[in-house]
Order: C-alpha cells, then structure tokens, then sequence
C-alpha cells in the first residue's frame, strides 16, 4: 500500500539514520596510548565479530582502554553495530547488541548507532540496513585498492522508511516468525546436505574397494585377473623406457653401452601395511607402475632469451579441485615449444594437486582435453597411465577418497602450507582389478553418482530458492506488505517530531550548562 506522501505507505515517513540515532566510531588501538597509566583491558568487538544477522561472539579479544573511552563506548542492550568497511560486501553489515559481556566496546572500524526513542524498534532498523540500506552502502562507500569503507557522516545520512512504532513491533514480529520458518527449513536442507557428502564417500570407498560391484564379480568370470593386467602394464612400462633410452642413444649418435638394460628403474613397490584386503583378483599397485609422472612449469622460470616462447593455457590448483575440474577462469603463460611438447595435456591424464592448503593434497581429477594445448603448472602433478585398460577417473576416485588421508599423512608441513612431491605420488598405493571389472564398477558408479548429482541439485536450489524467499520478505517489510495497516497507529511523523524536540530539549539543556559552567569560571 502506497498512499502516503512521496510514494510511501498510510502513516509512514522518511529520515535518516541520524535524525533517530546517535552514531559513534569505536577506539582506535594504539600501543603507545596503552602503556599509560588508568588504561585497563576491557573487551571489544571487532568487525569480524559483526556478522550481517548476527553477531560471532566466539572469539573476543582485549584491548587496553582509558577509563574515559570506556565509560564513552561501554555497549547498552538495543545498540545497533554497523561495519565500516573491509571488503565491499561487509559495508554496513551488522546486528543488535543484547548485553551478552557486562563490559564491552567496539573498534573504529565498527559504528555504534544507539537509537533515541524507545518508539523505534531496533531490530526494524537492523534489518532494513541488512537488506534495503545496502545499495546505499554500495553507492556511497569509498573503495581504495583493497579496502572498501564509509564514513560516519555518509552513515549518519542513510535514508530509512519508518512506519508507526506499533507497525514496527507487528513487522519484526511477523519477520522473526518466517525467518524462524526458513532457518527450519535451511536447517533441515544442511542436514541433508551433509548426508549426501557422507553417501558420496562411502559410494566411492565401496567402489574403490570393489564392494560395488560384489554381485557382478559373482556372476562374471573376468578374461583377466589385476595381476595379469598389471604384468601387462609392467611390460609396456619397460618397453617405453628401452624405447626413449635407444632414441637418446641414437639422438647422439652413440651404440647402446653394454648393460643398459639393466640400469633400467624398477617401480616402487606399495607399502600394504595396514591397507584392506581387496577382492579375488585385485591387486594393490604403486602409481608408479601404473602411469608416466610429470611436474609441470614454473612460472616466472628462467629461459635463453633467443628461444622462442607463445601465450597457452594451463591448469593451476585453483583448476584441480576434488572430482572436477573447475575450468570458469583458465590463465596463460609463455612456454617453450619443447615445454608445451612435454607438458601438453592429453585424455586420460590423473591430475594430482602438489600442495597448497592440507586439504588440498592429492586433491584431483581426470582431464579429457576441455582446452586445446593446455598445459600445467608444477604445482599440478599428471600420471599419464601407461595402458588404455587403466580407467584414470578410479584412480581418481580413489585418491579424492582413501588417498586424501594417505596424502595428509604423506604430506609434509611448513608454516603455511602443505606439499607432497613425486616421490610420495609414486609410492601412493591404489586397488587395482581385472579390467572387465573396472568398466563394470565405472558404469555403476556414474549411475550412482549421477543421481546424486541431481539430489545435490535439488538441495542447492532449494538453498537459493530459501535465500529469494528471505529477500521478498524483507522487501514486503519494507514496503507496507508484510502485515496488516492500522490507521488508527500514531503516524511515524508524529513519533520523528518527538525525537526531534526531545533532541532539541537536550541540545539547550546541554548548552545552559556549558554557560552556567563558563560563568563560574
């Protein structure tokens, strides 16, 4: 309903957030200012404390402060929070403060707004600000290069829709109801959410381990074992390195030394302590046996200025996520032709991320020539298997799976970050079965996973259809829609006059004192 001046609902008016609120910035912390004598720590809210909806009171650190500021900036129940800045959608983000901590202040980079009638219901205000007030935020907030913020003053002209104070109390009132609704619902949306990430992972252990396909095994009598596939991949392995060694030979117009043969590096063997039994037929095998391991570029490597590089792209661990590749921003880098030779990706490649954060170990998928000429970094590991026979996405599988806690404990740590090298890769152990078999459990597999994919779907709809549920109900708020109007509620106008003369009473009275106190003086 609009039939009120300037387009806004029976008895509604506008102000702005400093004609009904006294806004304050917080203390700045200055060591220098703490050493001095009548300063105490006291606790303080930071704007990773002020979350829009809420406030994280998980962490509350100290801060010295002067007895002055904290009688000056000490929280009352009702006092709005707002953050100044930080990143561009923190601008403005805040809650209500209830009295949680007896003695408690706020930093200068969250604003304290204490509103100055009881008639204004501060949780309308903190939900306008969280919704309706943020294309203010976003117009008028100032943004350096990685900072954005707003000013006190910029703050203090926030313009906010007021309806009568009894419509206020029915509007948060209904909106605490449905929020109370759709946090039920989100609630029950995340449980389930949770437990399709626990059906994943224990659809892929099951496959991995050849439970999946238990009742196929029973059936079909493979053409042959893992062992004798393994045998063949052996074989081919030798040959391709007989096979480079003679052309490096003949590259230098040498006769193969008596004996190279036998300088030939026999793959590492897996370590099977305290790995599971597998299935009849099944084998552990190392990566190593099983495919071509490559590191990929440096970036920023030295090169000999006379040999010509072009711009291709590659894959970074930002690319290489957990059973997927997440291609939406693929970057270049200038190679060699000898490097993209090397490096260029082909279908079938493991893709197997070096490092990063822990759980980033090991973390990978297969690629299947989504970009043309593309290579990858040397924080991107590729095992190339050495047979067609090797379906790459089980080997995957199995390391998005048991291999992502092999690859924790195989990792090692510095400060910030964690990294396996080729070494561990090649000693990373994986359930190996007859290839009839592994097609069978791939087929399965898909089916599975496809399924879920599509439950997983219908989960992050529902998250998005929750969240537009929650806008139009904050804009029906905020627009006279939400609840019934009642003409006979004082007008908002009438409540703002009031503020506006109890202020002004204020003002003269503060002013007289000051007179009174200079006269005596």
């Amino acid at each position: 309903m609009s039939d009120g001046p300037h387009g806004l609902p029976h008895g509604w008016a506008n102000t702005t957030l400093r004609e009904i609120a006294e806004i304050v910035g917080g203390l700045t912390k200055d060591a220098k200012k703490s050493l001095g004598a009548g300063f105490r720590d006291v606790p303080y809210l930071r704007v990773a404390n002020v979350q829009r909806g809420r406030l994280d009171l998980a962490e509350i650190k100290l801060i010295s402060a002067s007895e002055s500021d904290i009688q000056k900036l000490s929280l009352q129940p009702g006092d709005m929070l707002l953050n100044e800045g930080g990143d561009r959608d923190k601008l403005g983000r805040g809650w209500i403060w209830q009295g949680q901590i007896p003695v408690c202040i706020h930093q200068n980079h969250v604003f304290r707004a204490r509103l100055q009638s009881g008639d204004i219901d501060p949780l309308y205000i903190a939900h306008f600000t969280n919704s309706m007030a943020q294309s203010y935020f976003a117009e008028h907030g100032s943004q350096t290069t990685n900072l954005a913020s707003i000013s006190l003053t910029k703050l203090g002209f926030l313009p906010i829709r007021i309806p009568p104070a009894k419509e206020q109390q029915r509007i948060v009132a209904k909106i605490e109801e449905l929020f109370s609704d759709l946090d039920a619902g989100v609630a029950e949306l995340k449980a389930a959410q949770k437990k399709l990430v626990q059906y994943r992972q224990s659809l892929l252990k099951s496959a991995v381990e050849g439970a999946l396909t238990a009742e196929w095994r029973a059936q079909n009598t493979p053409t042959e074992t893992g062992a004798q596939l393994l045998e063949r991949i052996l074989h081919e392995r030798r040959a391709r390195w007989e096979a480079k060694q003679l052309a490096k030979f003949e590259s230098q117009g040498k006769a193969p030394p008596k004996g190279w043969q036998a300088k030939y590096p026999e793959p590492v063997q897996p370590d099977t302590t305290d790995l599971p039994d597998l299935p009849e037929g099944w084998v552990w095998a190392s990566v190593d046996m099983l495919g071509e391991i490559a590191s990929g570029v440096a970036k920023g490597s030295k090169r000999d200025a006379d040999v010509p590089v072009r711009e291709v792209p590659y894959l970074r661990v930002a690319n290489v996520q957990r059973g997927f590749l997440d291609l939406n921003e693929v970057k270049t880098i200038l190679a060699t032709e000898r490097d993209i030779a090397d490096l260029k990706l082909q279908a079938g490649d493991v893709l197997f991320n070096e490092g990063g954060d822990r759980d980033k170990l090991g973390r990978g998928w297969v690629w299947r020539e989504e970009v043309a000429d593309c290579i990858h970094q040397n924080h991107v590991f590729r095992v190339r298997p050495y047979l067609r026979d090797v379906l790459p996405e089980l080997i995957s599988h199995h390391g998005n799976t048991f291999g992502k806690t092999w690859f924790q404990n195989a990792g090692k740590q510095t400060t910030n970050l964690a990294s396996i090298n080729m070494t561990m890769l090649r000693m990373f152990p994986v359930p190996f079965g007859p290839t009839d078999e592994q097609r069978e459990l791939l087929d399965q597999l898909d089916v599975h996973l496809d399924l879920l994919d599509r439950q997983e779907q219908t989960v992050e709809l529902a998250f998005k259809q929750s969240t537009a549920q929650r806008q139009n109900i904050l804009h029906a708020a905020f627009s006279g829609q939400l609840v019934p109007q009642d003409p006979n509620d004082e007008p908002a106008s009438v409540l703002l006059e009031r503020i506006r003369a109890e202020r002004a009473a204020q003002a003269a009275v503060k002013k007289l004192r000051g007179r009174k106190a200079k006269e005596a003086a």
